[in-house]
């Protein structure tokens, strides 16, 4: 089902759309906005200057830390009066990064999630249990709104508790499943302890993903818990652009779909900052541009992806994001070889015999980086050949995708560390 009519305009209209808004919003910021007037005015570029989408690239960028050097409420185009509300970052590395919302912000939030809703296969009939934390994180409450809004019935759960998560699943027959994939994976385990078979015991049978990296391997780990014919969307979005709702995979599973008459996409060479053409590789930078509150410009993600503007079997005529490919602040440096955490778990997945939960530790001997990488088998055994030959057999699979050695630990089944939210999957012991 498509949601609203603007999914499926003509690129011409989008692209007028896109600049009219862009240019308000240019105009808006460099009048309310004096940190971002001073940027404009170091890189020589007046409100005036933005006469085509193609000027975009002429607007300096906004990182994270531009957030936190203006925290709380410096980069906010209205007076906090007007926000009605405010969520921010967990803060883990510093200060966080904080963002408000007006009431016509809220209300784009939930249009834009519930089109990614839709997207996934969401409607009114839908029993939708969420199992984002409730709290600052934006996660929890946008899905909760997005599909509020079509319709659906809020089992609002949040995280923890699974042996309940898995009492309401079956009492409320809950339908769509908003998680984490890891904790998507981990309810099918607890399912599974309960004396359950999720696939035909629970009446799940929608997925609505996000906050992590969902690889084609994990959406094909989740199919073996919870049954082939459920329907797994990855759904993609950030605090600092709004939280969920910026873009979302249709049934199609070919890339997710960008709500562009709110948010104009760009690829950039991370070096060289160089604005890439349509297909190639790179980092996402996104530009907010019907935002009250916080309208980010060139909001550089770290987030490593594609564009595609082909029209889509589903009908809609936005442009598309390639899946993830990981971010560039989580890629590690080994030996000098790029390293992304997704590339060790597509090895992992490849092999029937290790299951889903693993971690990736990095150290320092003297002078030499030594990569290992934890994972758990699916099943015990006692056989030492057995588990020396499948060491041997994964640890030439990862030097062959990532041209370095890798010690590998098999676990046994559940001694890994599982997690409620965001999966935690390296720790790089370098860095103490």
């Amino acid at each position: 089902m498509i949601w609203s009519k603007e999914e499926t305009l003509p690129r011409e209209e989008i692209e007028r759309i896109q600049l009219e808004r862009l240019q308000e919003t240019v105009a808006r910021v460099y009048e309310k906005v004096e940190p971002y007037r001073a940027k404009m005015d170091a890189a020589g570029v007046k409100p005036e200057d933005i006469k085509t989408l193609q000027d975009l690239a002429k607007l300096p960028f906004v990182t994270k830390q531009d957030m936190r050097d203006n925290y709380p409420f410096g980069l906010f185009a209205v007076e906090r009066e007007k926000l009605v509300r405010i969520h921010a970052s967990s803060g883990t590395t510093g200060k966080p990064t904080v963002v408000g919302y007006t009431q016509a912000d809220l209300d784009t939030w939930t249009e834009c999630v519930s089109r990614i809703a839709c997207m996934g296969g969401a409607t009114e009939k839908d029993v939708a249990q969420i199992c984002f934390g409730y709290g600052m994180f934006t996660g929890a409450l946008g899905l909760h709104y997005g599909l509020e809004n079509i319709g659906a019935t809020i089992v609002p759960s949040s995280t923890g508790n699974s042996q309940k998560q898995i009492m309401y699943m079956q009492d409320f027959e809950t339908s769509l499943l908003v998680a984490t994939p890891s904790y998507a994976l981990r309810l099918a385990e607890v399912a599974r302890e309960m004396g359950l078979e999720p696939k035909k015991d629970l009446k799940v049978k929608i997925g609505l993903v996000g906050s992590e990296l969902l690889t084609d391997a994990m959406r094909e780990e989740m199919h073996k818990y919870w049954g082939d014919e459920m329907i797994i969307t990855s759904n993609y979005g950030m605090s600092e652009l709004m939280g969920p709702g910026v873009s979302g995979e249709c049934e199609y599973l070919e890339g997710m779909h960008i709500n562009e008459d709110f948010f104009i996409p760009e690829i950039i060479d991370p070096v060289t900052e160089e604005v890439l053409p349509a297909g190639e590789k790179g980092e996402l930078v996104i530009t907010c541009i019907k935002k009250e509150g916080l309208p980010l410009i060139r909001y550089r993600t770290k987030d490593i992806t594609r564009l595609f503007y082909d029209k889509c079997k589903c009908g809609r005529t936005f442009c598309r994001m390639e899946n993830l490919s990981g971010r560039s602040d989580d890629m590690l440096k080994i030996r000098g070889v790029n390293v992304f955490p997704s590339q060790i778990e597509e090895v992992i997945l490849s092999f029937e015999e290790l299951g889903p939960h693993y971690e990736i530790v990095v150290e320092r001997e003297g002078y030499l980086d030594k990569l290992t990488v934890k994972v758990e088998l699916n099943q015990p055994t006692d056989s030492f050949t057995v588990l020396e030959t499948l060491a041997k057999s994964v640890s030439g699979k990862l030097k062959t995708i990532l041209g370095l050695d890798a010690k590998v630990k098999l676990e046994s089944p559940n001694t890994l560390q599982r997690f409620e939210g965001k999966a935690k999957r390296v720790k790089d012991l370098r860095k103490v």
